[in-house]
């Protein structure tokens, strides 16, 4: 199976992390993970102001390269995912948006929002399907207490994400389970981070992932599993020594590769 990549910005520094993980995860599991040519930043924030439109032309010459290949667009960073997709809406539902774009673009053929936009998540529960994901890996995590957290990005707007219930996502409890951990319920799993605080209010941004920290551990889990890079530094930095002994901040390829029997507990 082959796919299109657009790994952003972050997993080329503070996430490489995270990259690494989902390379060697999908090699193992027959998706070849193919990095477009020349992609640029997303931006990291999708622009709300209507008339805003150059900040999204890095967006979709990613989209356009993945069309020209003819691959559904597979995305791993949270943000990524967020502003490939609604630029994606945008230009698929929006005509004087379309066109605006098109012609700045000069673009051979015009972009009409064809590529499909897929989060690594989506493939692994769509494109394989966690009942086969399980067949595949045996004990794996050895029933380890994981909570899931989604964040805001991922779930938010609901109409144009199309990712899970935003209230009520499951998506990720369902792939801790097929990886042989045991799902904690998490009641802030949906919750923002605090990420976009971070740079003018840090205390916030540290008291709101502390909320959700604390969520994790008085629920009895081990680890708390992400998507999201800045979700993953902004639990990271709000973790005291305490909280290092008693509670991880994992990546979901982490999981998976370990799972996978690819790297060991130890490694991660």
């Amino acid at each position: 199976m082959k796919y299109s990549f657009y790994p952003g910005c972050t997993l080329k520094s503070k996430a490489q992390k995270l990259e690494k993980s989902a390379l060697a995860a999908a090699e193992e599991l027959g998706i070849e993970l193919r990095e477009l040519d020349e992609w640029q930043c997303c931006g990291g924030v999708y622009p709300l102001a209507g008339d805003e439109l150059i900040t999204k032309l890095a967006a979709v010459r990613g989209l356009v390269s993945a069309r020209e290949r003819g691959e559904k667009l597979v995305t791993l960073c949270t943000a990524c995912h967020h502003v490939l997709k609604r630029v994606n809406h945008a230009l698929a539902e929006d005509g004087e948006k379309r066109k605006t774009v098109n012609d700045y673009l000069e673009l051979s053929q015009p972009y009409e929002g064809e590529t499909e936009v897929i989060h690594y998540l989506e493939l692994l529960a769509e494109e394989i399907g966690f009942s086969e994901l399980e067949n595949m890996i045996g004990s794996g995590l050895g029933g380890r207490k994981i909570a899931a957290h989604y964040g805001c990005m991922l779930l938010r707007p609901a109409e144009i994400m199309e990712f899970d219930d935003p209230e009520n996502p499951e998506i990720l409890e369902k792939f801790i389970e097929a990886l042989g951990g045991q799902a904690v319920s998490l009641s802030r799993s949906n919750e923002c981070c605090g990420g976009y605080h971070a740079l003018q209010n840090e205390e916030l941004t540290s008291e709101m992932s502390s909320e959700i920290l604390r969520s994790a551990k008085n629920q009895g889990a081990e680890e708390i599993v992400t998507a999201c890079p800045l979700c993953k530094y902004n639990f990271t930095q709000a973790m005291n020594e305490e909280d290092k002994n008693s509670l991880q901040a994992v990546y979901i390829c982490e999981i998976l590769e370990e799972a996978l029997g690819i790297t060991s507990r130890v490694s991660l």
